[in-house]
């Protein structure tokens, strides 16, 4: 095993109080990670190595994106053409289960990352009839063993940079998929999502989850670190790198670019059928692509909206104010003259 090669630090305590004031689904606190100091809750400290030392096989497809850049959507894509097209299955087993994503499962025998030990006891304690109990306790399951058994080729997802995944994530054979989206309707979606889920807790309003996301100061922050690390990388042979706002504006071509990169030979008759299956009015309709846990009592507020929101580009202006606008132009601004990454129109 290798040495986690990035010093982990805690977050400094004021910046520790406020953050927990605002995302209750997080009870210790929160820490920083390597140079681009990616914020992580407490718990990946002593899960870091594992991440890091985790086996990858040359028949593994990833799906790597920062939280809530089209990844459920790329998920179902990439799985299908994976897969033969098998919609039978993709309609009786949960994307969850099919393409699980590991920051939410068990590793090496200890509790999921994103889940903090004291919000899984509630959990437990809120979900005792069997087939609820039976979905907690699967969220304890070590996923590595579960990932070790499997015999043909694995798909997993992440939120988590390429800094701080396997190094050799790009060169095993694997293939990986990155998605990025434009960081305002990011930053939109993001708001709405952590209001939904218990296990992040979000209590604030917009404005302030604003000002967290533009200090680098949500899950898986720094936004800019996260996609242009990957950017730098896209044209490695093992790497898919795509735009979001590409997807929802030519489905079929994003189909045909993903078949090409799996290697997946497909018909038009079939890019069309699965253009029409990821279409937003039937995808955001699907039972397939909630996650199991969403049945668990006390994980998700009864008053937030659905797991797929609007799916759109450009949904961002209808939740900035005028003030929040001018920020966010100058805050785009600076961060784009870094950098040669341009988000399509």
């Amino acid at each position: 095993m290798s040495a986690f090669p990035h010093q982990i630090v805690d977050v400094d305590s004021a910046t520790n109080r406020e953050l927990l004031h605002l995302f209750h689904g997080e009870r210790t606190g929160f820490v920083q990670v390597g140079r681009s100091r990616w914020l992580l809750p407490s718990k990946y400290r002593r899960m870091a190595g594992d991440f890091y030392n985790f086996r990858v096989r040359p028949d593994d497809t990833w799906v790597v994106t920062f939280p809530r850049s089209g990844t459920t959507l790329t998920q179902e894509m990439v799985w299908l053409l994976g897969n033969n097209l098998d919609y039978k299955t993709a309609s009786e087993v949960r994307l969850n289960s099919r393409f699980p994503f590991i920051e939410t499962r068990a590793v090496h025998g200890r509790f999921p990352m994103l889940i903090h030990d004291e919000v899984l006891k509630d959990l437990q304690d809120l979900n005792q009839d069997s087939s609820r109990r039976a979905r907690v306790e699967q969220m304890s399951r070590p996923l590595t063993e579960e990932l070790d058994q499997a015999t043909s080729g694995r798909f997993i997802k992440t939120h988590l940079p390429l800094d701080v995944l396997p190094p050799d994530l790009l060169t095993a054979g694997c293939k990986v998929v990155y998605v990025a989206r434009n960081p305002l309707d990011v930053v939109v979606s993001g708001y709405h999502h952590n209001r939904r889920f218990e296990l992040v807790g979000y209590k604030g309003d917009f404005p302030k989850y604003w000002n967290c996301f533009k200090k680098d100061l949500v899950m898986f922050s720094p936004y800019w670190a996260h996609v242009t690390e990957a950017w730098g990388k896209r044209h490695s042979p093992n790497m898919l790198f795509l735009f979001y706002e590409d997807i929802v504006k030519d489905m079929r071509a994003a189909i045909r670019r993903v078949a090409d990169f799996l290697g997946t030979q497909v018909t038009e008759e079939q890019v069309a059928a699965l253009a029409a299956h990821l279409h937003i009015d039937t995808f955001r309709k699907n039972p397939a692509i909630e996650p199991n846990s969403q049945r668990l009592v006390g994980l998700v507020n009864q008053d937030a909206q659905d797991f797929v929101r609007k799916g759109k580009t450009g949904g961002w202006t209808e939740e900035f104010t005028p003030e929040i606008v001018v920020e966010a132009e100058n805050w785009m601004k600076e961060n784009l003259s870094k950098t040669d990454l341009r988000f399509p129109l």
